[in-house]
């Protein structure tokens, strides 16, 4: 699976991004998808996913009420909206899908997935 990840950039704090990430020729049915990132000098952290069945979604704690994750009806795409962006959300961020994942502690354990994109910057200024 070739996955996309792509809408980082520069953005002020406050502001808003829509991530998304696109598998090349398929959709995503039976995988579940989530957004990891990587800030330089830490360890990749867990962001938001979806289960494999698309119902449930799971939230660090450092985006509930900010971030969303969301998939196209297609299930062509799966999209990560952040808003009130702080700049500790500074980070490369990367998806990742895996087939049939659908226990929540296994969807924040990057380990679980076996499949990634390259990942896009996303960089917030205060």
């Amino acid at each position: 699976v070739q996955l996309q990840a792509s809408g980082g950039g520069l953005v002020q704090a406050g502001g808003s991004l829509r991530l998304s990430c696109a598998a090349s020729g398929r959709t995503f049915n039976s995988y579940a998808v989530g957004w990891f990132r990587q800030a330089p000098g830490k360890e990749r952290e867990f962001v938001a996913a979806v289960s494999a069945s698309s119902t449930s979604t799971y939230y660090a704690d450092s985006a509930k009420g900010r971030f969303t994750i969301s998939t196209d009806n297609a299930k062509n795409a799966v999209s990560l909206q952040m808003n009130s962006l702080k700049t500790e959300d500074t980070a490369v961020y990367y998806c990742a899908v895996e087939r049939w994942l659908v226990r929540s502690d296994y969807l924040s354990d990057y380990r679980r997935y076996s499949y990634w994109g390259q990942g896009t910057q996303v960089t917030v200024s205060s």
